[in-house]
């Protein structure tokens, strides 16, 4: 030990903290229920070996990862985070599916005032046509003929 506090690994396996000892950079002993948790849901042995099988610099992100697992299996042990991801996506489609009807709700509000706006551009620009019929068949906007808030009828240009 050496004067150094055991970690908290050690602590709770109620061993000896060694000097090169896996666990201490990644779990201080003034936060036990971190590591609690991980040797409750992963074992201190599978943890260790999986530490020591991987290169220095990725240890810090791998107790990362098994802390944030096993937090999640604690919470909910069937599903841990693929739960929490799985209402996450449920979250986002919920939310893309407001958004459309918003957007489509903007869209209409738009094509109301538009329809009622063109009218009253046809008859400020008299009998002038906006398109020309032989160029494009399918447009009958030279028509002021239909009622205000109704759009106006389109020809189809395959019939």
């Amino acid at each position: 030990m050496g004067g150094n506090p055991p970690c908290a690994s050690c602590k709770l396996l109620r061993r000896r903290c060694a000097e090169g000892c896996i666990f201490a950079p990644f779990f201080p002993a003034d936060d036990p229920v971190k590591f609690a948790n991980v040797h409750k849901v992963f074992g201190a042995s599978n943890v260790s070996k999986m530490l020591q099988d991987l290169p220095v610099q990725q240890r810090a992100d791998a107790v990362t990862s098994l802390v944030y697992e096993a937090n999640a299996r604690v919470r909910d042990p069937v599903y841990g985070c693929v739960g929490a991801i799985s209402f996450l996506q449920q979250q986002i489609a919920q939310l893309q599916m407001q958004l459309a009807v918003a957007q489509a709700e903007i869209l209409c509000i738009q094509m109301q005032q538009e329809s009622i706006s063109l009218p009253l551009i046809l008859e400020d620009m008299g009998s002038k046509p906006l398109v020309h019929a032989e160029l494009f068949p399918f447009a009958n906007y030279g028509s002021t003929s239909h009622a205000y808030g109704e759009a106006p009828k389109r020809e189809s240009m395959w019939a």
